[in-house]
């Protein structure tokens, strides 16, 4: 029996892979689009995907996509799976969740897997430190990052961070069944985060404030209306405001949640003009809609 990891290609789901494979763990990866042997299609949105992924799997690390969880618990369950660790959000505990785009589809997963025979834990980040990657478009050509809310408090958490909490419920299972929200160190504005980037990349990272509708109107090519609406109402309900922190990740790792500064080391050379990064976020899994309290499909 193994360990199915769903969203293969997102930046989670490598580390997690990674962790699993250094361990000699059986596991097998799950894409919407494979693209490295021995991957297996897996369109969480796709039913007729599910069964041959789910063959033989007593455990699955699972992205949230609402669309095809009522089928995904059907097939897992009759497969034999046990265990699932969803990375779901925190945007779930929101008082306004049931109206955000954005946390209602997370919230759907969630109430389906509870549900179920299948014991579930699940795994609530607030805000992925990856969202940065959205500014390296601008900042590799030279431009100033647009904000509509500079001031606004996030919990940048690392993905490494995120993939090594979900390897020790996977691999503990005095850890599994439970809900966690995990966090980075530290409450961070949108400003702070740029401080810290520039001084990563060794030069200033500029930035202008545009009005919410200019920002709106400027992502709407890759961001729809709704889902902008609802990131614009979480900056807005953070400006100035800290964000919550937990001890869930240590609780987890062992070990203390790694900073933004950390990340931006780890990624600097995204920013920079030979850089390879897109500029919006992982090629599966979280994107451009993850995680500013709230997550994008993860496939």
């Amino acid at each position: 029996m193994s360990i199915l990891v769903t969203g293969a290609r997102g930046a989670v789901a490598r580390r997690l892979a990674s962790l699993l494979r250094a361990r000699g763990l059986a596991h097998r990866l799950g894409s919407r689009e494979p693209d490295t042997p021995g991957t297996v299609r897996c369109d969480l949105a796709d039913p007729a995907t599910f069964p041959e992924a789910l063959a033989g799997a007593r455990s699955v690390f699972l992205y949230a996509e609402a669309s095809g969880i009522d089928a995904f618990v059907e097939e897992a369950a009759a497969a034999g799976v046990e265990d699932v660790v969803l990375l779901s959000s925190s945007a779930v505990l929101a008082p306004a969740a049931s109206g955000n785009p954005l946390a209602a589809a997370h919230r759907a997963v969630e109430e389906a897997l509870l549900a179920s025979p299948l014991r579930t834990t699940l795994l609530r980040p607030g805000s992925f430190a990856t969202n940065a990657l959205g500014w390296a478009g601008p900042l590799r050509a030279g431009l100033p990052v647009r904000l509509p809310y500079p001031g606004a408090h996030t919990d940048p958490v690392h993905e490494a961070d995120l993939a090594e909490a979900a390897y020790a419920v996977l691999t503990d299972p005095a850890l599994a069944g439970r809900a966690y929200t995990l966090t980075g160190p530290q409450s961070l504005t949108f400003t702070d985060q740029l401080s810290i980037l520039g001084r990563a990349l060794g030069r200033p990272v500029p930035y202008e404030t545009v009005t919410p509708e200019r920002w709106r109107a400027e992502v709407a090519a890759f961001i729809p209306g709704p889902y902008a609406d609802a990131l614009l109402e979480h900056w807005a309900a953070g400006d100035g405001v800290p964000a919550a922190l937990t001890d869930h990740v240590s609780h987890l790792t062992g070990r203390p949640a790694r900073s933004f500064g950390t990340w931006a080391d780890d990624h600097a050379d995204d920013f920079r003009a030979d850089g390879l990064a897109n500029g919006l976020g992982n090629a599966e899994g979280p994107g451009p809609l993850a995680r500013t309290g709230a997550s994008g499909k993860g496939e």
